[in-house]
């Protein structure tokens, strides 16, 4: 048994804001305090630190074939960091992409117990829940790619839902996945080639669909088989002037159904080219405002360089042509496709510090913060170890305009962040890196402190009179101290969490028949076997 004393409790679930309690564990579990006094308890004197639910991602990518790639893609960053005396990485935010063991003692030492990898394409899960069971500590889960599954399209052509239904759910329960990840809904075919505004109606070429029949279809399936998180989607237009027309018609298309947009920094640009390209945050708080089946995440930039993966490889091809730098990509038979390549972010560049100021001027609009949550789409806007750094751009107005002080004007002048005053409380980053993400993922046991959840605990002290975010002075992860004094002392795999929603088994030999006739991998290949993982959780659907 394990008990917290004298800690200034933050948990907004409760409605605790900096109230001194004591908590109590045992088994994993935060539980009542004992009527009797417990022999060989141990016990954390948190006086005059701060107590916070573990830090939930709601969106990173940690694990598979992308983030793999693109380690081999940066081998310079090994070498500038690689202390070959002492044959280990050296913990540095100039690491965009770090190892599979960094990567979860980085997040531990921060405070963070889950962290959700972002995409993995079906046939590629095996590999991601590979990496997953090597990450240390952390708890975390998988969203499977869907949005440009040519079975999907043709199941949707032929308004099959039923068996729509079913093969979503197959594909969840073969995969170990969690999610419907939806990455620029039928954007390879319905693009032009041309630098313009795509719209969600174009049809694709041999499937008379569009984006949003794909969008609303997906999110029904969702609904129906009760998954415990909404379509979490990517959407069509990443990064173009003007694109929060689309964002606006990506709301529209689910009509009221539950819905999570990835890295909408990306997503709310207004104008019509790069002439007038301005922020267009304002809009999208405005359609959060009246869409509460809605929830984001940011996708904040930082300055510096960095590595952008994505399964949206028409951008990224885009970006190596406009940047000139290397580039991968790859091309998944029947199901998505990827590219990657070296980014760099700089604070001299109206365009980069507009987006870096779109992101901030997001959170700190926001009016609901249960439906915007802290990400940067580790590792395209930057690192998730900046996470300390961007709360301090959000606590602090101060630190902002000594910042914005170093900053391109003319970016700046393209958003609204230099009329923002407000300043986060400690309860508003709870539930940005916290409670929101954990409820909009149906984690109902993460990111609050009441009896009965997991006891993944932050508790963090105070340096210069503000909390230092930036190392945790201890970790409670299921219950185990993980983190002590600012250290890592102990490594034991996390759970990984996924869902098993009901399907018709006939649908099984619809689909083998499916892929023989069409594909050149087999059906059976899907699978991922109980061996691959190292503790698993299935989470109910509803």
């Amino acid at each position: 048994m394990l008990k917290v004393i004298n800690g200034y409790v933050y948990d907004p679930v409760q409605g605790l804001n900096g109230q001194k309690k004591d908590l109590w564990i045992d088994n994993g579990t935060i539980i009542e305090a004992p009527e009797e006094k417990s022999q060989g308890c141990q016990v954390i004197d948190a006086a005059d630190m701060i107590v916070m639910p573990g830090g939930v991602d709601i969106h990173s990518h940690i694990a598979g074939p992308k983030i793999y790639s693109a380690r081999l893609l940066r081998p310079e960053e090994y070498r500038r960091y690689y202390d070959l005396k002492k044959r280990t990485l050296q913990e540095s935010t100039a690491v965009a992409v770090p190892t599979i063991s960094l990567t979860g003692f980085l997040y531990t030492k921060m405070g963070y117990t889950t962290v959700m990898e972002a995409a993995v394409p079906p046939i590629m899960a095996r590999h991601a829940h590979m990496d997953l069971n090597d990450i240390p500590v952390i708890d975390k889960g998988c969203f499977i790619l869907m949005g440009n599954n040519r079975y999907i399209f043709d199941l949707i052509s032929r308004k099959q839902k039923g068996q729509l239904k079913d093969f979503v759910a197959w594909l969840l329960h073969n995969t170990g996945g969690y999610a419907i990840k939806i990455v620029d809904p039928g954007g390879v075919d319905s693009w032009k080639g041309q630098k313009v505004i795509c719209s969600l109606d174009d049809l694709l070429e041999g499937f008379n669909i569009s984006p949003r029949h794909i969008l609303a279809s997906l999110a029904e399936a969702s609904d129906e088989l009760g998954l415990p998180h909404g379509i979490h989607v990517h959407c069509n237009n990443l990064g173009m002037p003007g694109n929060i027309l689309t964002t606006e018609e990506t709301i529209t298309a689910v009509s009221g159904r539950r819905l999570h947009l990835a890295h909408v920094q990306f997503h709310c640009y207004g104008g019509t080219s790069v002439d007038n390209w301005n922020s267009a945050a304002y809009r999208l708080i405005e359609l959060l405002e009246k869409n509460s089946n809605v929830t984001v995440d940011v996708g904040q930039i930082m300055f510096g360089e960095t590595t952008a993966l994505s399964a949206d490889g028409r951008l990224q091809y885009e970006l190596h042509r406009a940047s000139g730098c290397k580039w991968m990509n790859k091309d998944i038979e029947m199901e998505t496709g990827s590219g990657l390549l070296p980014l760099s972010y700089s604070e001299k560049n109206w365009i980069n510090v507009m987006q870096w100021a779109a992101g901030l001027e997001l959170l700190l609009s926001a009016t609901n913060p249960w439906q915007l949550f802290l990400t940067t789409d580790h590792p395209n806007g930057c690192s998730f170890v900046n996470y300390p750094l961007i709360i301090q751009l959000l606590m602090d107005k101060g630190f902002r305009r000594q910042v914005m002080q170093k900053l391109n004007k003319k970016g700046l002048k393209r958003t609204a962040l230099l009329d923002i005053d407000r300043e986060y409380s400690l309860n508003d980053i709870v539930v940005i890196t916290r409670s929101g993400p954990a409820k909009a993922l149906g984690l109902k046991r993460k990111g609050h402190l009441q009896v009965g959840a997991d006891a993944d605990i932050a508790i963090y002290r105070k340096a210069n009179g503000r909390v230092d975010f930036s190392k945790a002075y201890y970790v409670i992860k299921s219950g185990k101290m993980v983190v002590k004094e600012g250290e890592i002392i102990d490594r034991f795999p996390g759970v990984t969490y996924m869902v098993k929603p009901r399907y018709d088994e006939n649908i099984t030999e619809v689909i083998r028949a499916y892929y023989k006739k069409y594909s050149t991998i087999s059906a059976a290949n899907y699978a991922v076997q109980d061996n691959y993982y190292k503790a698993k959780e299935v989470i109910p659907c509803t």
